[in-house]
């Protein structure tokens, strides 16, 4: 279907917010939207994606995708990730055009079934005093997390990594112990919180479920991760690859779901007692239309009711719960991700504010 002027207008504008408001701080992606936005032909492409994954982002990863798969062409040169160090310039446009319609066939097939799945570890600098307030609230320090929309899983690796957490006066540690080969996740820890203690906690079950679940085994499926990451930020993509090794070591299941919500209550019934269930899901919602969302939150409502299970969400901020008030920020951090604890007592619905974050866990201010 040829998308109609409005519909480009649509995509164009998208580019454009993405530009200045979403990579800000990456010279060549904004270039790179800046020259989609201009181009009827490079927004076409976009409209080949489904609507809920018509975003910058989704193309953004195709062509980074065929550009780490080692595609010979001029616009590799303006890569950092494949050690291009050219800037973008008035020639981009251009190059950019040529190479999207040489790998056009490549293109559109991502485009058409791929979806953004940045699977960003850095979460777990939040999740992981998270989980450690769940046991302490809840009295019960055996977990069980099921991470919805969780694309290969490596949140579940939570208690793998190694954390850091920097204040204004000095920095603590938590997570498992040091290891040259483990992901070290630095964390600035805002508010005057103190410290967490490290807890008598453990994850005993753990389980993910996504509609496209990424097979940590598939050499192609980890360069579509590491394609959804941005082409400036070495330190993340260091950090994935860790991610993604140890992971090959020792392997979390993961569920391919049309529905994980059904995933989710198969196994809840599996579940041995005594055991604290979780759900979680991270920057998942916004991917969901209303009513789809709507059914979602009906569904752990009931299930929630129906026995004891906590519902951890890592969200933008308008997606928070009804009737939950946005608690304050501290000075300097800007609203981005709020992360909330929902559950039930004596079948009455509670939630709370846990924390705010960075998207990435490069900040947290805790408010539990």
């Amino acid at each position: 279907m040829i998308p109609t002027a409005a519909a480009l207008a649509d995509l164009a504008a998208r580019f454009r917010h993405f530009a200045a408001v979403e990579c800000t701080q990456d010279p060549l992606y904004v270039a790179l939207c800046l020259a989609v936005a201009d181009s009827p032909e490079m927004l076409a492409l976009l409209a080949e994606a489904p609507k809920t994954q018509a975003h910058p982002n989704l193309l953004l990863a195709a062509l980074h995708e065929r550009v780490l798969a080692g595609v010979a062409h001029p616009l590799a040169s303006y890569y950092p990730s494949v050690g291009g160090q050219r800037m973008p310039d008035a020639e981009l446009p251009a190059v950019l055009l040529d190479f999207a319609r040489r790998e056009r066939v490549s293109l559109v097939a991502h485009l058409r079934t791929r979806s953004t799945q940045t699977n960003e570890i850095g979460r777990c600098a939040v999740l992981w005093p998270a989980l450690q307030h769940i046991a302490a609230s809840t009295g019960k320090p055996e977990l069980a997390l099921f991470d919805f929309g969780s694309s290969a899983g490596l949140n579940l690796g939570v208690d793998d990594y190694r954390y850091r957490y920097l204040r204004a006066k000095g920095c603590f540690e938590a997570g498992a112990l040091a290891a040259a080969q483990r992901p070290l996740i630095e964390c600035q820890w805002l508010g005057s919180a103190p410290p967490l203690s490290v807890g008598d906690w453990r994850l005993v079950e753990r389980i993910g479920a996504d509609p496209a679940a990424i097979d940590v085994q598939d050499a192609h499926a980890r360069r579509w991760l590491a394609a959804c990451l941005w082409p400036h930020d070495r330190e993340r993509a260091a950090r994935l690859q860790q991610a993604l090794a140890l992971a090959q070591q020792r392997p979390r299941r993961v569920l391919q779901a049309d529905d994980c919500l059904d995933a989710l209550e198969d196994w809840l019934h599996e579940l041995p007692s005594g055991l604290q269930p979780i759900v979680f899901n991270s920057w998942v919602l916004h991917y969901l239309d209303p009513s789809a969302l709507a059914q979602m939150r009906q569904r752990l409502a009931a299930l929630m009711q129906q026995g004891d299970l906590v519902w951890l969400s890592a969200e933008a901020p308008q997606l928070r719960p009804a009737g939950l008030e946005l608690p304050d920020l501290a000075e300097g951090a800007t609203a981005s991700t709020l992360w909330t604890l929902q559950w039930a007592e004596s079948g009455a619905l509670q939630q709370r504010a846990l924390a705010w974050s960075h998207p990435h866990g490069r900040w947290l201010q805790w408010l539990a």
